[in-house]
C-alpha cells in the first residue's frame, strides 16, 4: 500500500542497518582496491553481493517495489542500478558513489583499514568517506523508500559504479553505462553526483591533464660548462617559460568568483629526474613532470594546443630561454660549431601528455535540482555555503556534455579522501539522510 509522502519526508537513518551494511562493505575493501600498476584489480561484485542481499526482500520479484539491475561489462566488475518508481517520467537520481577504493597499506594505519571500526561516532576504515559510506547511505535510503512506500511523482534512482578510482581501463563503469543507454532516463531530472565531501554543495571542479617535458642537452665536464648544455638548467628555464605563457593566456576567469574558486588555473611541476652520472658532469637529459588544473570555463584541448605552441617556440630558438643573470654567462642552450670542425649542438624540449585530460565541471546554478539541494542543506544544517575545488572528479563532465543536469554533493570528510586512517562521521551521514530525503520531497512538491 502506498503512503503519503509526509511519512517519508524527514526520515531518519536506520543506524543499525547502515552500520551493519557498511561493516560488510569495508570488510571487502581489501579486494576492492584499484591500482592496476600495483596489480590491484578490484572485484566490485563482492560489494554488490552484500547490497543485493540487503535489497532482495524489497525487490519487485519478491513482492517489493524496487527495480534492481546488476550490470557487469567485465567479469567481477559490477555496477548496480536501484529504482523506486514514481508516477511520471520525471527522475531524481543519485549517481557516482563507487564500489572500488584506493589502496591502503596496513603498516601505515593506526587501525586495520579493511575492517570497520566505530569509535565515538567516527567510522574508521578504507572507503568510509570515499565512497563505501555513500553506498551504504543511499542503500539505506532506498530501502526506507521501499518500506514506507510514499507515492511519488518523481522516480528515485541510485546508481553505484565500478572503476571510479582508475582510468587505465575503460568500458567498466559509468562510462559504459552511459554509452549503452542505461542512464538515458536520468536526463528527465537532476543527477546528483554523490562523491564529494563536507556536506555542502560542490558547484565547480577543475579540469586536469598531466604533462612531461624531457629536455635533451649535451653531456660535458662541469669544469667546461661552455662546451655542454646543462639539461637541468634548461629544464628549469623551459618550465618557467611555459608557465609565464600559460598564466598570461589563461588568467583567472571572471566566472571563478561566481563559483567560489579559491585558486585559478595552474600549470606546475611536481616531479623531476635526470640521467644518472657524476657530480662533475652536465647531465645529458632531464625530465620534469607536472599537471595543469584548469577552471571549467576553459577547454583542456585548447590549453594543450597552446602549451604545444610554447614548446615549439623553444625548439625553434632555444636561446630564448637563456638567463645569464641567473645561470651565469656560460650556460647556453645553442652551441656554435667549434674551430676543429666539431658541429654545434642545440638543446631540445620534448613534450608528452601523460593522459588525455578532462575538463572541469560548472554545475548549473539555475537548476531546480540545485535549488532543492541548497534549500535541503540549509534546512538540515542551518546554513549553506556552496564551494568549488581545484581538484577534479572524473567522468562528470562527460555526463554534463551528454545533457545530464549534474549537481555534486557528498558527506564524508575531505581531509580523509585517499588518506591513511580514512574515516567519516556517523552524525554527518545521519544528517545526509535528512538532506537527501528533503531533496526528494522538494522535487516532488
Amino acid at each position: 500500500k502506498m503512503s503519503s509522502f509526509d511519512t517519508f519526508d524527514g526520515l531518519q537513518m536506520n543506524e543499525a542497518r547502515f552500520v551493519s551494511l557498511l561493516s560488510k562493505l569495508v570488510g571487502e575493501s581489501r579486494y576492492l582496491q584499484n591500482n592496476p600498476s600495483q596489480g590491484l584489480i578490484p572485484k566490485e561484485e563482492l560489494a554488490c553481493n552484500h547490497l543485493m542481499d540487503s535489497l532482495r526482500p524489497y525487490m519487485v520479484e519478491n513482492g517489493g517495489v524496487l527495480e534492481v539491475q546488476k550490470i557487469d561489462f567485465v567479469k567481477d566488475r559490477s555496477n548496480l542500478i536501484i529504482k523506486y518508481p514514481g508516477t511520471t517520467d520525471q527522475v531524481c537520481s543519485f549517481v557516482g558513489s563507487h564500489l572500488d577504493v584506493v589502496p591502503a597499506d596496513p603498516n601505515t594505519w593506526e587501525r586495520n583499514p579493511f575492517q570497520l571500526t566505530v569509535e565515538d561516532n567516527i567510522l574508521h576504515g578504507r572507503g568510509t568517506t570515499d565512497c563505501l559510506g555513500h553506498v551504504a547511505l543511499l542503500t539505506d535510503i532506498m530501502i526506507s523508500l521501499a518500506e514506507t512506500r510514499p507515492q511519488l511523482k518523481t522516480s528515485v534512482v541510485a546508481v553505484f559504479i565500478a572503476n571510479e578510482e582508475n582510468s587505465t581501463f575503460v568500458g567498466i563503469g559509468v562510462d559504459q553505462l552511459a554509452a549503452d543507454g542505461y542512464l538515458d532516463g536520468l536526463k528527465k531530472g537532476p543527477l546528483f553526483w554523490i562523491d564529494a565531501a563536507d556536506s555542502q554543495p560542490c558547484i565547480g571542479t577543475a579540469g586536469a591533464v598531466q604533462w612531461q617535458l624531457k629536455v635533451h642537452g649535451k653531456v660535458f665536464h662541469s669544469g667546461l660548462p661552455h662546451k655542454g648544455i646543462n639539461s637541468i638548467e634548461m629544464a628549469m628555464d623551459a618550465v618557467s617559460f611555459v608557465q609565464r605563457r600559460f598564466f598570461a593566456d589563461f588568467p583567472r576567469h571572471a566566472m571563478e568568483d561566481t563559483y567560489n574558486f579559491h585558486t585559478q588555473s595552474t600549470l606546475k611541476p611536481t616531479q623531476i629526474s635526470c640521467a644518472a652520472g657524476a657530480l662533475n658532469q652536465l647531465p645529458p637529459d632531464c625530465t620534469v613532470q607536472g599537471d595543469i588544473r584548469l577552471a571549467p570555463f576553459y577547454d583542456v584541448a585548447t590549453v594543450k594546443q597552446h602549451v604545444e605552441s610554447y614548446v615549439s617556440e623553444i625548439n625553434a630558438n632555444p636561446s630564448v630561454l637563456e638567463t645569464p643573470s641567473i645561470h651565469g654567462p656560460h650556460s647556453k642552450y645553442a652551441l656554435p660549431a667549434e674551430a676543429d670542425g666539431t658541429p654545434g649542438s642545440v638543446g631540445r624540449v620534448e613534450l608528452k601528455w601523460v593522459v588525455e585530460g578532462e575538463n572541469g565541471v560548472a554545475c548549473k546554478l539555475e537548476s531546480r535540482g540545485f535549488s532543492a539541494l541548497l534549500a535541503a542543506t540549509e534546512s538540515v544544517l542551518g546554513a549553506v555555503t556552496p564551494y568549488s575545488i581545484g581538484g577534479s572528479l572524473p567522468l562528470i563532465r562527460d555526463l554534463q556534455d551528454q545533457g545530464f543536469d549534474v549537481q555534486i554533493s557528498g558527506y564524508g570528510i575531505s581531509s580523509k579522501y585517499h588518506a591513511d586512517n580514512e574515516s567519516a562521521n556517523l552524525d554527518d551521514f545521519k544528517k545526509a539522510t535528512r538532506i537527501i530525503t528533503k531533496v526528494i520531497a522538494l522535487l516532488n512538491a
